[in-house]
């Protein structure tokens, strides 16, 4: 579905790899993207769309960045105004990594991280508004989500403080607990469908020292057969399919080990 973000809504993803071409090659196979890359005047940052429609960008890894971090997906949220957005998430315990940045003819970034110490990107659009579609998923049935970006997950062990800095820094006020129990607590961004996705309380899912990370489900009509193409194109399964009350879904990492997630509609 087209799609018209609120504010804190996920407006846009991106990926940070160090072999762009290879990434280039291994989405466009699996998920049947596009990919257009920017000049030199943008680093060479690639836009991926399906079906003319932008879903998600990409970039290379800096040589010469201070990062021991690995390949990775990044989650942006709406804003309206990205620095007053940065400087109530530093009033609310978050940190600043990217100040906000306008880039040129399509908006202002910045990057933080929230209060657990997850990093997550803000969006204040300009001529280019973020995603141009998105899969819709609502009791465990994934509409029109093939090749798309459909929920956006953030799991934490700073479960309730998260809740806290996100209502406050990017006006999530609608959210929806679906579960608040020892062992399952989730809360919902939206109350109503599409709810877009979700916060889950990290519990042994995460190794010690670990933050915890927002992730990205793209919609997939087979998700047994998207997996398995992924593992043939260089890619390595991190979480078998497997059927939940939210639909059918699999982890996956990409050539250079960064890490998604596709769902679908269970058999």
């Amino acid at each position: 579905m087209s799609f018209t973000p609120q504010p804190g809504d996920p407006t846009w993803a991106d990926l940070y790899t160090r072999d762009l071409d290879r990434a280039v090659a291994f989405y466009g196979e699996l998920f049947g993207w596009t990919a257009e890359r920017g000049g030199p005047e943008f680093g060479g940052y690639t836009t991926f769309s399906k079906d003319g429609a932008a879903v998600a960008g990409a970039m290379s890894r800096r040589e010469d960045a201070d990062d021991p971090y690995p390949d990775r997906w990044s989650v942006y949220l709406n804003s309206a105004d990205a620095a007053a957005t940065t400087a109530a998430a530093r009033a609310a315990g978050g940190q600043v990594f990217v100040e906000p940045m306008e880039i040129p003819g399509t908006g202002t970034m910045a990057m933080l991280a929230d209060v657990g110490g997850i990093g997550v990107g803000v969006w204040q659009a300009g001529p280019f508004p973020g995603f141009g579609a998105i899969g819709t998923v609502a009791d465990g049935v994934w509409r029109d989500a093939a090749g798309l970006p459909s929920w956006f997950e953030l799991t934490t062990p700073a479960y309730d403080a998260s809740l806290s800095f996100y209502r406050e820094v990017f006006g999530w006020h609608d959210t929806f607990t679906v579960a608040d129990t020892g062992e399952f607590r989730y809360t919902t961004l939206h109350a109503t469908s599409p709810m877009l996705g979700g916060v889950l309380a990290a519990h042994e899912e995460l190794a010690e020292g670990v933050p915890g990370a927002w992730s990205i489900y793209f919609g997939s009509d087979d998700v047994d057969k998207t997996a398995a193409a992924a593992v043939s194109l260089g890619g390595r399964m991190v979480l078998e399919p497997m059927d939940t009350p939210y639909g059918r879904v699999a982890g996956l990492a990409d050539p250079t080990g960064a890490h998604f997630s596709i769902g679908g509609t269970a058999g």
